[in-house]
């Protein structure tokens, strides 16, 4: 069992022992423009598992999505012990019930990374990946014949999702603990072109080309009213001479 003080320096506050057992979304700071339009990232389950881990055991994490408005929340426990197998193409991504959308290791709470690395450009990304997970991050997956593993696609756009993780122990392949759903979240939605705020002021496409193009005819005449008086200029500056006529002029 990880210290008090490791938990309370890592969890930032929200995936901790003492908390309720739930996925949460990525605190702002370590996963801006969350979620996209296509994928959610959630804070891996350091610590939430602790207590059901047993020595000579090996585990694994399971991640569970489905939209909210899916018509049936199956169990994700089946047969007593065994998890759930549905995939994204039998729930329809989730509108049916819940998928399995992910598999990884449990997370160390006894040596997690290091959130002050992620100041260094060296280790942002290791950090990063070791305590994030993104669902939705793999767009090869559906359309991919030889791909035999967990498919993790895009996300539907401006659809509400939960999630939840189950441990399983990998020796016997059966459910040792589950989490809550987690609260809602949402991805964000498609801005259509006619909907986006051309600042300053909402104007339309027709006045952006105007404004342009009056735009640029103000540099040229600006850049013919320079290149005139440094004309005037330079000539004025030129030492005088007499032509063959006796006339003053300048060479």
């Amino acid at each position: 069992m990880c210290n008090a003080w490791v938990v309370l320096v890592f969890c930032l506050g929200q995936l901790c022992a003492d908390q309720s057992l739930k996925p949460q979304i990525a605190a702002s700071r370590l996963a801006a423009n969350n979620p996209t339009l296509t994928t959610v990232s959630l804070e891996k389950p350091f610590c939430m598992f602790d207590s059901s881990l047993r020595p000579n055991k090996s585990y694994a994490i399971y991640l569970y999505a489905m939209k909210e408005s899916a018509s049936a929340i199956s169990s994700l426990v089946i047969n007593s012990s065994k998890p759930l197998d549905s995939t994204f193409q039998q729930t329809r991504g989730g509108q049916l019930g819940p998928y399995k959308a992910a598999l990884f290791n449990v997370p160390s709470c006894a040596s997690p990374p290091k959130l002050a690395d992620v100041g260094d450009i060296n280790k942002v990304s290791d950090v990063l990946k070791q305590y994030l997970f993104r669902v939705g991050d793999d767009g090869t997956c559906l359309y991919d014949p030889n791909f035999l593993g967990i498919c993790n696609p895009p996300l539907a756009p401006d659809t509400t999702y939960r999630f939840k993780y189950l441990l399983l122990d990998t020796t016997e392949g059966t459910v040792k603990e589950q989490t809550l759903w987690s609260d809602p979240i949402k991805t964000r939605r498609v801005k259509l072109p006619s909907k986006i705020d051309t600042w300053p002021g909402r104007r339309s496409g027709g006045m952006i080309v105007i404004t342009s193009i009056l735009s640029v005819l103000m540099f040229l005449l600006l850049a013919g009213f320079l290149a005139s008086v440094s004309s005037v200029v330079m000539r004025s500056e030129l030492p005088l001479s007499f032509n063959k006529q006796g006339c003053a002029g300048a060479v």
